[in-house]
């Protein structure tokens, strides 16, 4: 359904088929709902409703469920009608299957967390407690990583949760931030995410459990708008958003070389704002730590984790994407902060690929920017000028213009680093043996 700007506030709600089905109250201020449907802890998909502000009962839900995922209910629970609320045989077998699929990886097996942090004390504070209410068989570590030391905003909130470890990293940008967050952990598996998230409890579980095949190295999650109360909220959604959807794909080295002529798109296998690797591949030569010349907080925006996948994949490895391995973000709220947003993602698309293509010499990225951009650009404007999509021309032309400033930006960002210095690991040798191997 493409939602109308004028269905703004949407709420966001959730309901989950294993058991009954109630009415969606407390909708008096939202003229549309997005319900997304669990099945268990299985994350099925979404489904809009446009209810005028009013409760939506329960056969509304039904049918709106029936009309919009139920070509997947039907697949997945082979009933002739898999909408009853209370669990049928097959229901149970289905959430027993994914409970034995996330107990393959050993107890053994530890996490590291690397929290990024920028004076947000508040979200912090949040994500904080999620991450310390996660059920899990293995030892969980969490690190914070401070990224503006000097404000003295994040050391108070670490206080309030013992056990938390707190690095500062004074150099600003989000990638000198999670490098720092890899130094410190102590895991055999780190995960990487931002304080602007929360999740539920089982994340850990969901996320880490690929990583008992030995070919994995990267897991990434599902990202869901934790609420969509603007416009704006709204409309970097429709860019795009940050989740991948809600099929589980697999992506390895025969997927990053298939074309000879386009670019691999490593920018649609998920964000470090819900990500795991596995602790060894930043040492791997192949691969190193993340490129700090991309990403927020440097002249280029962005691009930083994109550049992580693409070397982890090219050295051999696996990435799994896992829908059910979710967490929900807060999207920013207001237009200056969504135009900021997006004009450094437009800015780190080409910063990636020129990095791609200076570095790895990948000339592929030559016919992304000059060929592939340019038509997806002219195509999606037609689209809104014939009313198929709710994205503004003025944000296309905004993602244009970083387009254009990505070279310089990046060239600023390199002599950036060159100033301040890379990030690497201590010369003393790390004896730590990963028991995911």
């Amino acid at each position: 359904m493409n939602t109308p700007l004028n269905n703004v506030p949407m709420a966001i709600r959730s309901v989950d088929l294993s058991s009954t089905l109630h009415a969606i109250d407390d909708l008096s201020k939202y003229p549309a709902c997005r319900v997304y449907v669990f099945l268990g802890t299985r994350l099925l998909g979404m489904v809009d409703i446009e209810n005028a502000r009013q409760s939506i009962s329960p056969a509304r839900l039904r049918d709106a469920i029936a009309d919009q995922l139920g070509w997947k209910l039907s697949s997945l629970l082979m009933g002739d009608h898999p909408y009853q609320p209370e669990l049928s045989l097959i229901e149970k077998n289905v959430l027993a299957r994914d409970t034995a699929e996330l107990s393959r990886l050993p107890a053994s097996v530890s996490v590291s967390i690397a929290l990024a942090t920028f004076d947000r004390p508040e979200q912090l504070r949040e994500c904080l407690a999620a991450l310390c209410k996660q059920e899990s068989p293995r030892r969980i570590e969490i690190v914070v990583i401070d990224n503006h030391p000097s404000s003295g905003l994040t050391p108070p909130v670490v206080a309030d949760f013992p056990g938390v470890v707190l690095v500062s990293e004074a150099r600003q940008g989000l990638a000198y931030a999670r490098n720092a967050g890899f130094v410190h952990s102590s895991g055999d598996i780190v995960i990487a995410t931002d304080d602007d998230v929360i999740m539920p409890p089982d994340w850990v579980e969901q996320l880490v459990a690929p990583f008992e095949r030995s070919d994995v190295g990267i897991v990434t999650g599902n990202v869901l708008p934790r609420e969509l109360e603007t416009e704006f909220q709204y409309l970097f959604e429709a860019y795009g958003g940050l989740g991948r959807g809600f099929e589980e794909f697999e992506v390895g080295p025969p997927w990053l070389r298939a074309s000879r002529r386009r670019a691999a798109p490593t920018w649609k296998l998920g964000a470090t704002a819900n990500a795991a690797f596995r602790a060894s591949v930043f040492r791997d030569p192949k691969i190193g730590l993340m490129d700090e010349a991309l990403g927020p907080g440097m002249p280029s925006g962005v691009g930083e984790d994109t550049y992580l996948f693409y070397k982890i994949i090219k050295a051999g490895y696996s990435l799994v994407y896992k829908p059910d391995a979710y967490v929900w973000h807060t999207h920013r709220r207001d237009r200056k902060a969504l135009r900021s947003q997006i004009y450094n993602y437009s800015k780190g698309h080409v910063a990636y690929h020129l990095t791609t293509l200076l570095r790895n010499g990948d000339k592929r990225a030559v016919f992304r920017l000059l060929v592939e951009l340019p038509r997806t650009y002219v195509k999606r404007i037609i689209q809104r000028l014939r009313g198929h999509s709710v994205y503004p021309v003025s944000l296309i032309l905004l993602e244009i213009r970083g387009n254009l400033a990505g070279p310089f930006t990046l060239w600023r960002s390199r002599r950036r680093v060159r100033r301040e210095g890379r990030s690497e690991f201590p010369l003393a040798t790390d004896a730590r043996a990963s028991r995911v191997e």
